[in-house]
């Protein structure tokens, strides 16, 4: 690349970048160095035409035509400079310049129109497009663009929404209605003075008339003379009078109908705003009851469940209570029955011991011994030890009264008899042995020694 040299025509600037410069450099002319870019840009104004769509506060769409002159601010560097960065590399004639002036526009006016009602919109169209206009800029500066000229046309309805053309209409037909009552305070005034030049006529006549009388008849007194004036003077003030009432009358008519129509109008968009207020309500009252009317089914569903449960709880308790109180009941009474029983059984018993201890004279070693055998004690015992001693070689000892103990044969009768008082000894003493127990006193005692 070779050394060049740049001039700019009157609406352009260079920006050069590359080798030396930091950031950007504007010029009208320069050289350009070898390692540096030239771009010239274009900073005379373009025209952007734009229909925004916007809604006031009630919701009332419309459209906002208007013709918006847009370029580079030329007198001031920074901007200059802004532009340079973020615009020139785009064509000022292409979508992307436009998407962003339009965007800029529509979100400010859109902004602005729905803080305000239609009415104030079109009542104030003045102040509403100069407040675009300043908060439109505002948007622009940072891009380094001003607002040349600006030319926001009459604001045009949207279809299916005739806002505007409603409001036409009644202003026309406001300029009728006062275009008639104008009309009619004319004729009337036209009226009253006509009636007033022919009352003034009839006046100047019969003044003429009633003086040529006057002369005429003066010798018939002064009394036909005076009642004459009297008459004429009456009948004017009566024509004057009448003219008066009949104007107010038609005034106070003209009011009434302007007033009526203007009640009428206003009960009219009352009646509208109110249905529409009624409705929005109805509609947040049926949310409201819904939402309330499913918390309420969810909390009784809970109520009931929570119920359910607590009412099968106290019934597995009182079940429960009821089965423990009745086997305590049962056990008490098996208790109090087996307690009286054994109460039965011991006085029975202490009944029965009483009676044996009196018959056995109240020796208790007799009634002992008695209950001894009258149990089976001593069978039992017996039993035992021969159970206890069946398989070993116990040791028996055999008493005898030897031979020639006195018993021959003369005395065989008592031979059975000796034989059982010999077997006695030996038998005691086997138990005293096993058991460690004595006969009783009345069957007699053993000997210390004994004869094997």
């Amino acid at each position: 690349m070779v050394l060049r040299y740049r001039v700019a025509n009157a609406s352009e600037f260079l920006v050069i970048t590359g080798y030396g410069i930091d950031d950007i450099k504007l010029a009208k002319k320069a050289w350009v160095l070898p390692g540096q870019a030239c771009t010239v840009f274009d900073i005379s104004p373009v025209n952007y035409t734009f229909e925004v769509q916007a809604m006031s506060a009630e919701k009332l769409p419309f459209l906002l035509p208007a013709v918006f002159t847009i370029g580079p601010r030329i007198d001031d560097r920074d901007s200059l400079l802004r532009y340079a960065k973020l615009i020139s590399p785009h064509d000022k004639l292409s979508n992307h310049v436009k998407e962003l002036v339009k965007g800029v526009i529509e979100g400010e006016t859109r902004v602005l129109a729905a803080s305000m009602t239609m009415e104030e919109i079109f009542r104030g169209t003045k102040s509403f497009k100069e407040e675009v206009f300043e908060k439109v800029q505002l948007e622009l500066n940072q891009f380094g663009l001003l607002i040349y000229n600006a030319n926001v046309k009459q604001l045009v309805d949207v279809v299916g929404h005739e806002y505007f053309s409603y409001l036409g209409q009644k202003t026309q037909q406001e300029a009728a209605n006062q275009a008639k009552v104008d009309v009619a305070e004319a004729r009337m005034k036209g009226e009253i003075g006509s009636k007033k030049r022919e009352g003034q006529t009839l006046q100047n006549a019969a003044k003429i008339d009633a003086e040529t009388r006057i002369y005429s008849t003066q010798r018939q007194g002064e009394g036909k003379k005076e009642e004459a004036r009297v008459k004429a003077e009456v009948k004017v003030f009566e024509n004057v009078r009448e003219a008066e009432v009949s104007e107010a009358d038609a005034e106070l008519a003209m009011k009434k109908a302007g007033w009526a129509r203007q009640a009428k109008l206003a009960e009219v968009e009352s009646a509208k705003a109110v249905a529409l207020r009624d409705a929005e309500l109805q509609m947040e009252v049926q949310e409201a009851n819904w939402e309330l009317y499913k918390k309420q089914k969810a909390a009784e569903a809970m109520l009931y469940e929570q119920e359910k449960a607590a009412d099968g709880r106290k019934a597995a308790a009182e079940a429960a209570f009821f089965a423990r109180r009745q086997e305590a009941e049962a056990e008490l009474y098996a208790k109090q029955k087996e307690a009286a029983g054994l109460v039965a059984l011991a006085e029975a018993q202490g009944v029965y011991l009483r009676t044996l201890l009196e018959a056995l004279g109240g020796d208790y070693v007799a009634l002992r011994d008695y209950l001894m055998i009258d149990g089976g004690l001593y069978r039992d015992i017996a039993r035992i030890n021969a159970d206890a001693v069946r398989g070993l070689e116990p040791k028996i000892s055999v008493w005898t009264g030897g031979p020639g103990a006195g018993v021959g044969e003369a005395g065989g009768a008592m031979k059975e008899v000796a034989g059982l008082y010999r077997m006695l000894p030996p038998l005691f003493k086997t138990v005293q042995e096993q058991t460690g127990m004595l006969p009783p006193a009345w069957m007699g005692s053993l000997r210390e020694e004994s004869t094997s």
